[in-house]
């Protein structure tokens, strides 16, 4: 009986140990089976998860308007007044929902495409029509049913570290509208990364709304719809002056109208709209010198709704919600010649709109990715803590009672 006792425990501090140990066993097994999983499925190649991901987007995409509203123009331009804004908005239109055109492998491990750039008006989402006055500067700022691209993007299939950056934009490699290193085509398009997304990574990715790439760093956690994401965000620092960000030294083409490379958070894009003097920022001037916002009344920068975030799902580096906003601003000067702008004292950044460009997963394709790749993930997650815990309880329990079952046997 007694021996019999002594085997059983012992027996069962051995299964415990080899559960902990399998457990353990099983996180870079695991980890090396997801990977390879991961690389199957995250190549934008014709049939694979990331391929119908990238070619028609996974939700639907809104760009919602808020146009700045003058509210005392005769003052504006017959004393040369300072101008006060009423915010009106937003006016929604339904975007990005045609899949890519003009799609072509490349035997380079790339894909090339482009972009349609489709904008249906959506009524019920809006305050107003598109026939509703407002008082503005005249300036065409969106040119609907015109294309993008063509843009060239690495497939994967040769190195998945570099799956969806921009090989080329229009052909080339740069710009042409800004000097040295700021004039590259940098990262993705936003759309999606490479997988495996670190949170002490920087994000990199080109936009052509801006005519310029940026980037994005970790902020926080985010769960959208049971699916784990990682939130990055565009940082102050992205729109600093070359002051305080020497980096940016590039982006400053006029030292007079940015007061000697000072001036933060607002971007000359003239030379990429047809010489036209068009500065972009995130919209109220968020995160702009306060001399920016000094010459203008009615605007109110906050943080929370005005900055633009990228919530990512890291093991496959999709990009599963997002929201891109920015404000479009012309620059005024005095001028001998023009009757509106004889009046004007000094030149100044004059905001016209900002817009935001949001999506989220749609519950078909989160269901999918829940399927696919979450709940996969969770339950490993889960079988591994299981069997590391309980095989760790397990074997000192066991243990434990062999111990003191022998040694009330010796006494």
């Amino acid at each position: 009986m007694g021996c019999d006792t002594n085997c059983g425990l012992l027996t069962g501090a051995i299964i415990g140990a080899v559960l902990a140990v399998l457990g353990g066993v099983l996180i870079p097994v695991g980890d090396n089976l997801i990977g390879k999983a991961v690389k199957k499925e995250a190549v934008i190649v014709n049939g694979t998860t990331a391929f119908q991901n990238w070619l028609v987007p996974g939700s639907t995409v809104y760009r919602e308007f808020w146009i700045f509203h003058v509210l005392n123009p005769s003052e504006v331009i017959d004393e040369g007044a300072q101008p006060k804004f009423e915010q009106r908005g937003p006016y929604t239109y339904r975007v990005r929902y045609l899949p890519k055109e003009n799609v072509t492998e490349n035997e380079n491990g790339t894909i090339s495409y482009m972009l349609p750039n489709i904008a249906n008006f959506e009524p019920d989402m809006s305050i107003g029509t598109e026939n509703d006055n407002v008082t503005v500067l005249n300036l065409a700022v969106v040119y609907n049913g015109t294309s993008d691209g063509p843009y060239s993007v690495y497939t994967g299939t040769e190195d998945i570290s570099k799956t969806a950056i921009i090989e080329s934009y229009k052909n080339k490699r740069t710009l042409s509208y800004w000097p040295d290193h700021c004039d590259m085509v940098n990262g993705t398009d936003g759309a999606s990364f490479p997988p495996f997304v670190k949170k002490n990574q920087v994000l990199r990715f080109f936009s052509s709304d801006i005519c310029r790439s940026i980037y994005g760093v970790f902020h926080s956690k985010q769960v959208v719809k049971g699916i784990t994401l990682y939130r990055f965000i565009v940082p102050r620092e992205a729109f600093a002056s070359p002051a305080e960000v020497r980096d940016n030294y590039c982006f400053c083409t006029d030292p007079v109208i940015s007061e000697n490379c000072t001036l933060a958070g607002v971007l000359d894009i003239s030379a990429c709209k047809a010489k036209r003097p068009v500065y972009i920022s995130l919209p109220h001037f968020l995160h702009a010198s306060e001399s920016v916002l000094h010459n203008v009344e009615g605007l109110s920068p906050d943080e929370k709704e005005h900055e633009t975030y990228l919530d990512i799902e890291p093991v496959t580096g999709f990009t599963l919600r997002f929201a891109k906003r920015l404000q479009v601003n012309l620059l005024v000067q005095p001028s001998t010649r023009i009757d509106p702008l004889k009046k004007v004292k000094k030149p100044y950044v004059f905001p016209l709109l900002w817009l935001n460009e949001s999506a989220v997963i749609g519950d078909e394709k989160a269901e999918m990715f829940r399927a696919k790749i979450s709940s996969r993930l969770q339950l490993l997650s889960t079988l591994q803590m299981v069997l590391i815990i309980g095989g760790s309880v397990a074997f000192l329990a066991f243990l434990g009672s062999y111990f003191i079952f022998r040694s009330k046997k010796l006494k």
